[in-house]
């Protein structure tokens, strides 16, 4: 099978193409033939070495967090999946950027058939932040005003539309150009966080989604009001500022989880969710990292693993 590769950490310039043997799906895992992988940052965090502390990786590594394509092989205690069916998932933190690929059977959902195997690529991961930002860490509920920054991006763009048909009033920071794109997805107010203090406009937020961090997360207190949430996959918010304003501050990450991924996928089949995708050739891996350490997004990045 193809692969990218890590030998070394670095820039995208470190990763390279591959031939290498075909991985084999052990006791309740399944072989999959990858028809797409997303990037995500922690692919070019890891990449880069700022994570060794925290995940220690053997090198050479395969980087990629997730995947859409079909079965071609189960293993043993399989049953939720055969080959031929289409899957994707959040597979795991490495291995996703290649034409074949091993995954946990309970990381995995069948592919929604609204999407294509190049969109589908695109989803677990953006997904299940946004989901479990908002619904177990955040617990939106309808007519709560719903504050989240970066929202043009991949989590945030999933967010905004997940805020909406959790019945929440959403605001979306963003550039001016990706306004119209966040009212399409269901945002009620947008932000140009380029002109407009966001922090002088709103007040009285019940959940802030910060995507950011930085003064953009220390700036979110206090649009919240008293007993709020300010939740972050980014970093930890200050214990401190939350005490003097009075909310929940909560970092979390993501956790993969196939069932809660087949809630998402019958989401999309109901057309309450959309996935918009730019997508790069496995060859062109670099560039793709490259486009996605530059941040300014609208959407998802996937490769494409047929070109």
């Amino acid at each position: 099978m193809k692969a990218i590769r890590v030998y070394e950490y670095g820039s995208p310039e470190v990763l390279t193409l591959e031939d290498i043997a075909d991985p084999v799906a052990g006791a309740g895992e399944v072989l999959i033939d990858v028809a797409s992988a997303g990037v995500n940052p922690i692919d070019w965090k890891i990449l880069s070495g700022a994570m060794q502390a925290f995940i220690p990786l053997p090198l050479p590594f395969t980087p990629g967090v997730e995947v859409a394509g079909t079965v071609i092989a189960v293993g043993q205690g399989v049953s939720a999946f055969k080959s031929g069916d289409e899957v994707f998932g959040f597979i795991n933190i490495i291995g996703g950027y290649a034409t074949k690929a091993v995954a946990p059977a309970a990381k995995l959902a069948l592919k929604p058939r609204s999407l294509s195997v190049l969109q589908a690529g695109a989803v677990p991961a953006a997904a299940l932040t946004a989901w479990q930002a908002l619904t177990e860490h955040a617990g939106v509920q309808p007519r709560q005003k719903v504050l989240i920054h970066a929202a043009a991006g991949g989590v945030g763009s999933m967010a905004v539309q997940i805020a909406k048909y959790l019945g929440a009033e959403v605001y979306a920071t963003a550039s001016a150009h990706n306004h119209a794109y966040l009212k399409d997805l269901g945002a009620d107010y947008t932000i140009d966080y380029a002109t407009q203090a966001f922090d002088e406009l709103v007040s009285g937020i019940d959940v802030v989604l910060d995507l950011v961090g930085g003064e953009t997360q220390t700036r979110s207190f206090k649009v919240l009001k008293k007993n709020g949430v300010l939740v972050s996959p980014v970093s930890l918010p200050s214990m401190s500022l939350a005490n003097d304003f009075g909310v929940t501050p909560i970092n979390f990450a993501t956790r993969s989880d196939g069932q809660q991924l087949a809630l998402i996928a019958e989401l999309f089949e109901k057309g309450r969710l959309r996935v918009d995708i730019e997508a790069y050739p496995l060859s062109d891996a670099k560039a793709a990292i490259a486009k996605s350490m530059g941040r300014r997004l609208r959407g998802r990045l996937v490769l494409d693993t047929a070109r």
